[in-house]
């Protein structure tokens, strides 16, 4: 069978059986007239077109009525190749990869960070503890030896900590904090990591911007396809964007109606409805304990008052945003079960 039926029919099972993509029924391409493009019965065989799967992933979408995310147009046409071309590999790591990703959740959201931030390890090292880069990066998250003795990994010819998952992706968190404390900004995040604060600096001078694709021919082109790699990625393992696949200004624009910024940190959003705190926790990867010491006592005055004032961080503020109908969809049958998960 010809190589180019094999992809394009391996595409259509696996797009239809993904998370945010389905084929078109119409905009079909009639593939061109071979023996190699008929079926048994002589017939020739009409496939859709595979760029064609993806694209309901670049248009707007909204959770109650707030914008969560269209892909930027300037990504959209390296985003669709990279899908092609890496699809059917990272489908498959969804499933081997499994323990990893749990690892790393794990590891990120007790550093507060967003769990999505696990597609970088993805992109970095494909999650081989064994990876080694032609420039001597090594490990799940690519540190060189000087970065990672620098966030307290021990790097020896007797032992290498860059090869342990656990305590190389704590490693890589407080360095994502740090940037993210200098930047404000994931794109210029992922950028920043792959080609180094400096590179990233030098682009924001010579652009006299900080948005990711303004600034992004001023950096060096691995760096740029770094952060689009990663935007990619996370659209094949999400079926969609979220904040870590937008610039600043982006994220900014997903608030929601009634916060109340409390600090440069957290907000604050009065919230009625049949919500429970384990239910708003667990969609937002929090910790439940940090919930509760954020928001005391929430199950019961929400039930006695009828609405609570929710404290979260900003980041988190938004999360709760984008999945608010979920979150009240999953409390409720929680109730009607009769359990508190």
């Amino acid at each position: 069978m010809n190589k180019l039926l094999l992809l394009a029919t391996f595409l259509i099972c696996l797009t239809i059986q993904s998370k945010g993509a389905t084929f078109p029924d119409t905009d079909q391409i009639l593939l061109e007239e071979s023996s190699n493009n008929n079926d048994s019965t002589g017939k020739q065989i009409v496939l859709s077109n595979p760029k064609e799967g993806f694209k309901n992933l670049f248009e707007a979408e909204t959770s109650d009525g707030i914008n969560i995310g269209k892909l930027n147009p300037r990504a959209i046409s390296f985003v669709e190749d990279y899908m092609v071309g890496n699809a059917a590999r990272l489908t498959k790591m969804k499933s081997w990869g499994r323990p990893y990703f749990d690892l790393i959740n794990d590891v990120l959201t007790k550093h507060g960070l967003p769990v999505e931030l696990k597609y970088l390890s993805v992109i970095e090292s494909d999650l081989k503890a064994s990876a080694v880069s032609w420039a001597g990066a090594v490990g799940p998250w690519q540190f060189m030896p000087g970065t990672a003795r620098d966030l307290g990994l021990t790097v020896n010819h007797k032992k290498d900590e860059r090869r342990d998952y656990f305590k190389s992706t704590h490693a890589a968190a407080e360095y994502l904090t740090d940037l993210y404390a200098l930047y404000g900004d994931w794109l210029l995040v992922i950028a920043a990591y792959n080609g180094g604060p400096g590179n990233v600096n030098s682009a924001i001078r010579k652009s006299r911007s900080r948005n990711f694709w303004d600034l992004q021919n001023y950096l060096p082109a691995e760096s740029r396809n770094h952060v689009k790699k990663f935007i990619a990625t996370h659209y094949i393992m999400e079926g969609s964007g979220g904040m870590t696949t937008l610039t600043k200004t982006e994220t900014e624009n997903l608030a929601l109606p009634g916060v109340v910024a409390v600090d440069s940190s957290f907000s604050v959003l009065n919230i009625s409805g049949k919500y429970l705190a384990i239910a708003i926790a667990g969609a937002l990867q929090m910790n439940i304990t940090d919930f509760n010491r954020l928001n005391p006592n929430f199950d019961k005055v929400l039930a006695a008052k009828g609405t609570y004032d929710l404290r979260l961080s900003n980041e988190k503020m938004i999360l709760f945003g984008l999945n608010k109908s979920a979150i009240l969809q999953e409390s409720v049958q929680s109730m009607l079960r009769g359990t508190n998960f």
